[in-house]
């Protein structure tokens, strides 16, 4: 049977359509890789949130076409430069939008058959529409599992491109999704991590209300899962009730991704975000649910960034000392409200600023990492670097993002357990201990 490859770019939530479209074809017998050397049709699944994102995808489809493969482009490209894409990249054999990955096996088929035409299946209004009854074939095979429990936006950020790649919000069932948790936690998978555009819009448009403290009650009754993390919160939708729930069950991390962006009230509103103090946020946050780690992110060099807005945003950063933090300078994206904003401001400025405030941050982890020396902390356990420590982490960290711990022991440890572990030394992301 023929062999198809897959090259993966971008986010968690391409991932997970990814591997939803590999489940596809393995379901139609076709034999999966992800060595591109190996077949002769190759998959990209493409970002296109940034410049830089759309040039990485872009040269990853150069070379396979140079290369000679039958590439088939899908995702995010497509779907923001669908008539360009094709006048730009001629020798690309089809094209899949967003919501339009479920038409996969049917390309491939004709492909194989050498009854082929150049197709192209790029939805002018993306709709969401998880293929449940879809088997995901895997591509990160490990402790941990993302699980995509809604796509689409219903903001309206003033720097982002998502709504319109990937249309509104549209929820999974609970039922669905808790289905889906215990087939992964069948395969070994021990933590599974919630994400969508926005997870805590979860459910709006199924029940009628915000739903992820339903979800998370579901997920935390389920045998063999240890771990439950949150990523991708929105600041007005943070409800007491959810951080009774992260509080109060068990499996659920103390842990939260509340992407921020800004501080400024003038910058949060020019970003069309929620503009309020968002220190009572962080403090009602740590109130309710102590020893939580809260992951942040900010944009510097958002236009008419002032330095007196950027000092608010440094001094704020200095004032909340997050767990966990990740800055990116602003990227001029077309399509959206920012891109016409004046004025731009410098590439200079933007990396100084990112610079700046980046510095702090390393100050403020390497600090912040020193509480745990001495202390025992359950981790999971990833696997072993090649000088034989093992590598595990925290609650405190979500994989491929945060730190790691690294291990001193002569245990035999399996990945995906949860092992009690001494810190006894700290670096400025990372812990280090024994077991």
């Amino acid at each position: 049977m023929t062999k198809i490859a897959l090259v993966n770019h971008g986010c968690a939530k391409n991932l997970v359509d990814s591997e939803l479209m590999l489940g596809i074809l393995a379901e139609k017998g076709y034999e999966i890789t992800l060595d591109e050397n190996d077949a002769k049709i190759v998959i990209v699944n493409t970002c296109s949130f940034i410049h830089d994102a759309e040039k990485e995808s872009v040269d990853s489809i150069l070379e396979l076409v140079n290369a000679g493969k039958k590439v088939i482009v899908t995702g995010c490209l497509p779907q923001k430069h669908k008539d360009e894409l094709k006048e730009a990249l001629p020798e690309v054999v089809a094209m899949l939008g967003t919501t339009d990955f479920t038409q996969i096996a049917e390309i491939v088929d004709n492909l194989v058959k050498n009854d082929f035409e150049y197709i192209s299946e790029v939805s002018e209004l993306p709709q969401y529409c998880y293929p449940e009854a879809v088997e995901r074939q895997q591509i990160t095979v490990g402790s941990s599992s993302y699980i995509k429990i809604a796509d689409g936006c219903n903001y309206n950020c003033g720097y982002c491109i998502i709504p319109k790649l990937r249309g509104k919000c549209h929820s999974r069932k609970i039922e669905d999704i808790v289905l889906e948790a215990k087939k992964l936690a069948d395969k070994g998978v021990t933590e599974i991590v919630l994400i969508a555009q926005d997870t805590t819009s979860y459910g709006i448009d199924l029940y009628g209300k915000n739903s992820l403290p339903e979800l998370l009650d579901e997920l935390n009754k389920i045998e063999n899962i240890s771990w439950i993390r949150i990523m991708y919160a929105y600041p007005t939708n943070v409800s007491d009730e959810l951080l009774e729930k992260i509080n109060s069950l068990d499996k659920v991390v103390k842990y939260i991704d509340l992407p921020l962006q800004h501080s400024n009230i003038e910058v949060l509103k020019s970003m069309n975000r929620p503009a309020f103090d968002y220190r009572k946020l962080v403090k009602k946050i740590r109130d309710k649910v102590p020893n939580i780690a809260i992951r942040t992110a900010f944009i510097v060099g958002y236009p008419t960034e002032t330095e007196e807005q950027f000092e608010d945003l440094y001094n704020f950063v200095k004032e909340m000392k997050f767990d966990r933090m990740g800055v990116f300078q602003y990227s001029k994206e077309k399509g959206t409200i920012s891109y016409k904003m004046k004025p731009q401001i410098t590439a200079r400025v933007k990396k100084s600023r990112y610079k700046k405030l980046m510095n702090l941050q390393q100050q403020i982890s390497k600090e912040n990492n020193k509480k745990y020396i001495g202390k025992i902390l359950p981790c999971i356990i990833e696997g072993c670097t090649d000088d034989g420590l093992v590598l595990a982490r925290t609650q405190y960290d979500a994989p491929e993002i945060d730190g790691m711990v690294y291990i001193s022991t002569n245990k035999k440890v399996v990945p995906g357990d949860i092992e009690k572990v001494k810190i006894i030394s700290s670096s400025e992301y990372d812990l280090y201990g024994e077991l």
